[in-house]
């Protein structure tokens, strides 16, 4: 008697499940937070808390995993994309990449709390470390000012314009009117250079150049001017061109 298989009837292969409910307890993102602490957790793991649920073929994770390699891993490449960008990737609708936009504006903010700080000014470095929070992955020029009283503790930080990716408008007039209301005792500028370089353009020279001039008449001294990238900085003070 021969055995064979019956070709009318189909043959059914069962695929394992993509749901991370299937998953052993300690390797699910939330039940292994509750159980190992939030240290225990990788980028990946954390990313799927946020965004909750993956694909019919991907679980969060996995969505995670690849949201991660588009940008080298990097956490700081993925702070920089929108709300947009985010959505590109298959799973990430709106809603999603609303909440991780979310999430690393909330750590942005703590890491500017935290500097927000009784703060005094004894370098350059300081200088960076202090605006860092605020000038961290932007795409377009900000130009701010810091004020000092006279122990070089930081008063008040003021945003003075905005612009595109090429250059802001930095008005001399209304930086010094900032700086005489709140009484400061010197001023540090500081901008960013959102393609990475951190040389100086003629503009910046003339500009430093013009606002020391008048700080000296106002007895309001510029102490520095900073050029800001997210890995280094130019320090006008530093290098002797102030």
């Amino acid at each position: 008697m021969k055995y064979g298989v019956n070709v009318s009837e189909p043959v059914i292969y069962h695929q394992p499940s993509l749901n991370i409910k299937t998953w052993a307890e300690e390797d699910r993102p939330r039940e292994k937070l509750l159980l190992k602490g939030k240290a225990a957790l990788s980028d990946a793991e954390l990313i799927a808390i946020l965004i909750g649920s993956g694909t019919p073929k991907l679980t969060a994770v996995d969505v995670a995993k690849l949201i991660l390699a588009a940008v080298n891993n990097d956490l700081n490449e993925l702070a920089r994309l929108s709300v947009k960008d985010l959505m590109k990737h298959k799973g990430i609708g709106e809603a999603k990449a609303i909440t991780i936009v979310s999430a690393l504006e909330l750590g942005r903010r703590r890491k500017e709390t935290a500097a927000a700080a009784r703060t005094q000014i004894t370098c350059s470095t300081d200088i960076y470390n202090y605006i860092k929070p605020q000038l961290l992955d932007l795409q377009h020029e900000e130009f701010w000012i810091i004020l000092l009283n006279r122990a070089n503790v930081i008063m008040k930080k003021e945003s003075i314009s905005a612009g595109g990716v090429a250059g802001t408008v930095a008005d001399p007039k209304i930086i010094f009117k900032k700086a005489l209301e709140q009484l400061a005792s010197s001023i540090i500028l500081v901008h960013n250079h959102p393609s990475g370089n951190i040389k100086p353009s003629a503009a910046d020279i003339a500009l430093t150049k013009k606002m020391k001039e008048a700080g000296n008449f106002l007895d309001l001294p510029i102490l520095d001017h900073l050029i800001f990238t997210d890995n280094d900085y130019y320090s006008f003070a530093d290098e002797g061109t102030l």
